[in-house]
């Protein structure tokens, strides 16, 4: 119990948190994007697991890394682009879509890993290439601070800086504006000029590269392979945190960093040698609880909002 405390209660341990919660955060923003635009996009996970595995096979087999993460964006791009062709052009249900796409990844990520690796499972006979760990001068040196800020993988600090882009974009731009018009009351952005269709699709787009991004932090992060699943639903975990968040790029942020959080509490706690299953069901019993949470603050909210409705008509 001691070594527990000593881990949780550590600057290695919020080093940790922000770690896992890497690439919660770019799937969280991308929810938030889809979601300001008038679209529940489930399809995230699928949209992390296909750029993490296209990402590794174009490194693999051109031995560059940029090529390689334009491979995994370029990935999530198309994807979001089928996402809005058949939610936003052929009217499909977008949660309906995202379960099919989804599944569709998931059989798919293993077809290509037996052509391209000779395995259903993984691309680890594949020598791909992973990004860059980046130590950031003088503050590295700093007790606590530097334990806690320098030493990360590339991915988690465009994890961040995706936070504030998320925000520029949706709040400093016209293209933003226009999101959040169509996403808000799309026939009334329809009658000032606006199409509706056009600005649902460019943000399905952007938020499939953001998506991939996450994928790609899995499988060229702090790895170099790929394997079967390996999103673990984190793209799901991404949805509720914008849930949570409310749309909110901070917000957001912060729930997504809770989830970490959780996550990064079940790796530690094997230390009690507990039994794995319940170690492993952790993070998303947590997810759960939180979401109760939320559901029932809102639910609290709304009706007391109605009471005072009604006590100002009497």
């Amino acid at each position: 119990m001691e070594l527990f405390l000593s881990n949780i209660l550590s600057a290695g341990f919020v080093f940790i948190i922000i770690r896992v919660a890497t690439p919660i955060i770019f799937a969280s923003m991308a929810a938030l994007i889809s979601t300001k635009a008038g679209v529940v996009n489930i399809t995230i996970d699928g949209t992390m697991l296909m750029a993490a595995l296209i990402g590794v096979l174009v490194s693999a087999y051109t031995q560059s890394l940029l090529l390689g993460c334009l491979g995994g964006l370029l990935t999530g791009m198309v994807m979001g682009g089928f996402l809005a062709f058949f939610h936003v052009k052929m009217h499909a249900p977008s949660n309906t879509t995202g379960v099919a796409m989804n599944l569709f990844a998931n059989g798919f990520s293993v077809f290509l890993c037996v052509i391209f690796a000779g395995d259903k499972g993984s691309t680890s006979k594949l020598q791909s290439l992973s990004f860059p760990t980046i130590h950031i001068p003088f503050i590295k040196d700093i007790p606590i601070l530097g334990t806690i800020v320098s030493g990360h993988n590339l991915f988690t600090y465009l994890a961040f800086l995706t936070v504030i882009g998320v925000y520029v974009l949706i709040y400093k731009t016209p293209l933003g504006l226009r999101i959040r018009a169509v996403g808000e009351y799309d026939t009334a952005a329809k009658s000032v000029g606006e199409n509706p269709d056009r600005i649902k699709i460019i943000a399905l787009i952007i938020a499939g590269a953001v998506s991939a991004m996450g994928g790609m932090f899995l499988s060229m992060g702090y790895v170099s392979w790929f394997t079967r699943s390996m999103t673990g639903a984190r793209g799901f975990i991404g949805v509720a945190a914008n849930a949570i968040g409310r749309d909110n790029p901070l917000y957001v942020l912060l729930a997504a960093m809770l989830f970490g959080l959780a996550q990064a509490f079940a790796n530690t706690i094997q230390i009690l040698q507990l039994p794995a299953e319940i170690i492993a069901m952790m993070p998303y019993v947590i997810t759960l609880v939180v979401m109760v949470v939320n559901s029932a603050r809102e639910s609290v909210s709304a009706s007391n909002k109605k009471k005072k409705i009604v006590a100002g008509l009497d």
